[in-house]
């Protein structure tokens, strides 16, 4: 029995260490992605900024990189997107919006939402494709995320559309370097 409490007790002592962590809950949708989604899971706990989704390119509110946004749709019937999207919505119900985004670096990026929906990227008239997705149903955060490889210097018009919300969340981050 003292043995016992000693091994117990241990275990508990590794546990309150710092970097120490306990391997995911196979119960917890959100730790199914195949790609490494901690930064989007960290930045969908964050507190969000509110931002008002534009209905043209032109008066489209800019978002950064590293930031959680809850973006405020509008009636996807509003929207004048500056390509056409790539998904029609399955209602007349559907909501839509549109931000800008410009890089300092080139590279891989990733855009995470809370829920289904449809996300370009949209650079000079052409819609940038995507790299790759993932989603997974019962999480939001994220419950998607798109890959794409993104230019610098270059306004990037980000065209949300086919949402059945009115508002949602979303961020921008740099991919990390071993996936998309």
């Amino acid at each position: 029995m003292h043995g016992r409490m000693i091994g117990l007790g241990g275990l508990l002592a590794l546990l309150l260490l710092p970097g120490i962590a306990l391997p995911a809950n196979a119960d917890d949708p959100c730790a199914k992605f195949s790609w490494d989604a901690r930064h989007e899971r960290t930045l969908s706990g964050e507190v969000p900024q509110l931002l008002a989704a534009g209905k043209a390119p032109a008066s489209s509110s800019a978002v950064s990189p590293d930031r959680l946004y809850r973006l405020q749709l509008i009636p996807q019937s509003q929207v004048s997107f500056a390509a056409p999207p790539g998904k029609r919505p399955s209602s007349d119900g559907a909501y839509a919006g549109l931000a800008t985004l410009s890089l300092d670096k080139p590279g891989s990026y990733r855009i995470s939402l809370d829920q289904p929906a449809w996300v370009d990227v949209v650079a000079n008239g052409a819609v940038i494709d995507a790299r790759d997705f993932q989603g997974r149903r019962g999480c939001n955060a994220p419950h998607k995320i798109v890959a794409f490889e993104l230019p610098a210097g270059t306004r990037l018009t980000l065209q949300f559309s086919a949402s059945t919300s009115a508002a949602l969340l979303m961020a921008v981050s740099r991919s990390p370097a071993q996936g998309p």
